[in-house]
């Protein structure tokens, strides 16, 4: 079956990347031939891509790099201006958000996909077509393929949260441009499908929408043994040290570092410290500055405890001050920071403070006080800060690690570093909110009950303390509890979220063939608001 996919950014990174180059190779292994249209410079650096297209002096140019072509990524020719949804990097454009962008700015844009679109359509006659995000990728494909095609959306929740939603008027009339011919809606969670029905406002939308989650590639993810774990993970150290590329001084916080990863890997001694992951954009909805403040609690009852940060973005030196005042015993200058909050990541948005860091903070007092500043010393050492890493980095970090905190601040469509944690046998601790609570549910449904309570925390005024709970009493477990809750966590996640089953969902969405395709669900109830069997200052 020919199929043609409309993404308009990167194959690798985080996100829809990733969801993306995983559904275009799982497509391919399932015999379809695939016409994938994005921005990627090096679709050759992908092993499922055959053959690539760019618009070379207006005109369509498609060179083949393996026999058979199976998938080809195509370039359309957008110009200098990418138009994203959170503030980022691309090479060779100009990523600026949407809400940045003027309004012939955003047409010009959405016209040079769309004949890019038709042109392809007109060469390839696909048979189904899917279209990524909210906007604009629906509203191209409506335009591009004037109901000759069939077609899904796939909806990410970047789109609806960070642009829609807040500018309705300006993009709403686009997204249902794009939905009103789709055959199928797929979300990530129930969360995400009611807060896109919320905001359509379109009775007949439920009954076209279906649960389409990210997967996980479970080869790829997979748990090791701990030599093996820390082999992969020494080895990946120095092959990012030995690569040479080190930003600039001076570049921002979205530049790839990858000399300084390795030797913040480097610190890391695998046969002795006891490894927790954040991995994710460094803006303020991804909380990182939870776990950050939580770490003393952490480093009290566990002293060779170690937080990676993965990631990158511009609220990174922001994280980097709370983590020295926090160090430092600056308790003050730490409460300015939650304060400032968003301010600190985009100095034209007005001060918004970090209700829960805030929150925790003005608890500390006496002797609790005392005890946390005396820990906090350590936090040097105990939190590491590695930059960005590529998604298949990523995979040599995640077995060396006992678990992962995902303390979003902001709804999320899919947990899906939780489930790439959960895949590797590391414990996913998640805020118990939006797709979190559902990937935290399925995975809590099959965990024992010691175990399942550690999940998830409630994002409210206790986060910090609830949080540190759950990482102190899953590094305190025993080791048969841990053994029977990793191979739990392993065998759930290739139950449920395979990329096989993620691309014949895609075909059937398309296809209008909903009657085997899930209807999202409510998340199953209860996952976040216990604090037990753990230790913290408290």
């Amino acid at each position: 079956m020919r199929i043609l996919v409309f993404h308009g950014y990167l194959l690798g990174g985080t996100g829809s990347n990733v969801y993306n180059a995983r559904l275009a190779a799982a497509l391919v292994a399932l015999g379809n031939e695939v016409h994938l249209l994005c921005q990627e410079r090096h679709p050759e650096a992908h092993a499922f891509v055959d053959a690539a297209g760019d618009w070379e002096g207006g005109r369509l140019s498609v060179r083949a790099m393996r026999d058979p072509v199976r998938c080809t990524v195509y370039r359309p020719d957008i110009g200098s201006l990418l138009p994203v949804y959170v503030a980022d990097r691309y090479e060779g454009v100009e990523a600026r958000t949407f809400a940045a962008c003027s309004d012939s700015e955003l047409l010009a844009y959405v016209q040079a996909n769309v004949e890019a679109v038709r042109e392809v359509a007109a060469r390839v006659k696909p048979q189904l077509a899917l279209a990524n995000h909210l906007v604009m990728g629906p509203a191209i494909l409506a335009r591009a393929l004037a109901g000759e095609v069939p077609y899904a959306v796939k909806v990410h929740g970047s789109a609806l949260e960070y642009t829609v939603k807040p500018q309705p008027e300006r993009f709403l009339p686009f997204a249902r441009e794009g939905l009103d011919r789709a055959r199928a809606v797929l979300v990530g969670s129930r969360h995400t499908a009611e807060s896109l029905w919320q905001t359509m406002a379109d009775p007949g939308l439920p009954a076209r929408t279906r649960l389409g989650p990210p997967g996980v590639d479970v080869e790829l993810f997979s748990p090791r043994e701990p030599v093996r774990a820390a082999l992969g993970l020494r080895e990946l150290a120095q092959r990012l040290r030995a690569a040479g590329t080190r930003a600039r001084p001076g570049e921002d916080a979205f530049a790839r570092d990858e000399r300084a990863a390795g030797e913040q890997l480097a610190r890391v001694e695998v046969e002795r410290d006891r490894l927790v992951a954040f991995v994710g954009k460094l803006i303020v909805s991804k909380g990182v500055e939870l776990p950050i403040a939580a770490w003393p609690l952490v480093i009290a009852q566990h002293p060779r405890a170690r937080l990676l940060v993965v990631g990158f973005g511009a609220y990174r030196r922001a994280l980097e001050e709370l983590l020295r005042a926090l160090g430092a015993g600056e308790l003050a200058r730490a409460k300015e920071i939650a304060v400032a909050g968003r301010a600190l990541e985009d100095g034209s948005q007005p001060a918004a403070p970090l209700a829960q860091l805030l929150s925790f903070l003005h608890g500390l007092e006496g002797d609790e006080r005392e005890r946390y500043v005396r820990a906090a010393a350590a936090l040097h050492e105990a939190v590491i800060f590695t930059g960005r890493l590529d998604h298949d980095e990523l995979a040599e970090v995640l077995p060396a690690c006992e678990a992962m905190v995902v303390p979003s601040t902001f709804p999320e469509a899919f947990g899906m570093v939780a489930a790439e944690a959960a895949a590797c046998g590391a414990l996913p601790v998640s805020a118990a909110h939006s797709g979190l609570a559902e990937v935290s549910a399925v995975l809590a449904a099959a965990l024992p009950e010691q175990a399942a309570w550690m999940l998830s925390f409630a994002l409210d005024e206790g986060a910090v303390r609830a949080l540190a709970a759950r990482v102190i009493a899953w590094l305190d477990a025993g080791a048969q509890l841990r053994q029977r809750a990793r191979e739990a966590l392993v065998a759930t996640v290739r139950e449920h979220w395979s990329w096989e089953g993620v691309a014949r969902g895609v075909i059937a969405a398309a296809q209008g063939r909903l009657e085997g395709l899930h209807e999202p669900a409510s998340p199953a109830a209860g996952q976040g608001g216990e604090r037990r069997g753990a230790r913290t200052f408290g």
